[in-house]
């Protein structure tokens, strides 16, 4: 097994805000060298580095937005997301949990911090992913998947190194919580001081880690800082992670999605005129209603 070659490793590019609520650094497509091609099926990241919160009576967030085409997943590290949708679905998650929302053929939503969250304010830090779908599965229902910590599913590593976190995918034997339309491995690595771990990915699939907390070392070399992306060349199939102190690493690898994007705003679709047909059924109420 040939060893994974380091591409890049990306400094977190200047925050925006995304509504009132979430100070989001843009890795994907944000970074020039990172387009929705490159690194596709993963075709946004969104990073809210570690903040600290003031309590606040009012509930920050984003309202009510359409998507089409692809799915949201939301990590979240420290505070709490509520999730509202119109497929009539809302929810909480806290730290160490995950939210999986399949757009598919159109869906509004909302996220915002949890109301009690909100008045005690606090840490907060969070991932949102955009997960990119094939053609065919672009026109499936919107559904959702909530992965709370009781249903995480978690792999031990030897000697107290400490877990991973198999969100999806498989790690080891070890099949992740959910259920996704192409291959897509998601893990959380939680490590303690001196820990190593191993991960094997095919060499075709587009790889990636970022450093939520910590330093950690990349084959033994690379020292990579917290809040750094590390994006994998598409060559070799083995990395391992090695650290000095406790740290959470975000990995992620999945297969290609070879087809056209065309994406525009809150959709993300093959081609022009599905952009124009996805505005129109947003226009007509097609997506449901929230208020």
């Amino acid at each position: 097994m040939s060893r994974k070659n380091i591409e890049l490793i990306i400094n977190p590019p200047a925050p925006h805000m995304v509504g009132d609520g979430f100070k989001m650094h843009n890795f994907i497509p944000g970074v020039p060298q990172l387009s929705m091609q490159r690194t596709n099926p993963f075709i946004v990241l969104d990073y809210n580095s570690l903040t600290e919160l003031a309590p606040s009576d009012h509930v920050r967030g984003v309202g009510a937005h359409p998507h089409k085409g692809f799915e949201t997943v939301s990590i979240v590290y420290h505070g709490k997301i509520a999730h509202t949708d119109s497929t009539g679905f809302h929810g909480v998650i806290g730290e160490g949990e995950v939210q999986w929302m399949t757009a598919a053929s159109g869906i509004l939503h909302k996220e915002y911090h949890e109301e009690g969250f909100s008045k005690s304010g606090g840490k907060f830090q969070m991932v949102q992913l955009w997960v990119n779908l094939p053609s065919e599965f672009k026109k499936e229902p919107a559904k959702y998947q909530s992965i709370t910590r009781d249903k995480m599913s978690k792999y031990l590593l030897d000697d107290n190194q400490g877990i991973i976190e198999v969100i999806s995918g498989e790690y080891n034997g070890i099949k992740g919580s959910a259920s996704t339309y192409t291959p897509i491995h998601m893990y959380n690595a939680k490590l303690n001081p001196g820990a190593k771990a191993n991960f094997n990915f095919p060499a075709e699939y587009n790889s990636m880690l970022l450093v939520i907390e910590g330093n950690i070392r990349v084959n033994g070399e690379q020292k990579v800082a917290t809040d750094q992306l590390l994006i994998f060349e598409n060559e070799g199939e083995g990395f391992e992670i090695s650290t000095d102190e406790k740290s959470v690493v975000l990995i992620l690898s999945g297969e290609p999605i070879k087809e056209p994007i065309a994406a525009h705003g809150p959709f993300v679709m093959n081609n022009r005129e599905e952009i124009l047909e996805a505005c129109n059924e947003f226009n007509l109420g097609k997506f449901g209603y929230l208020e």
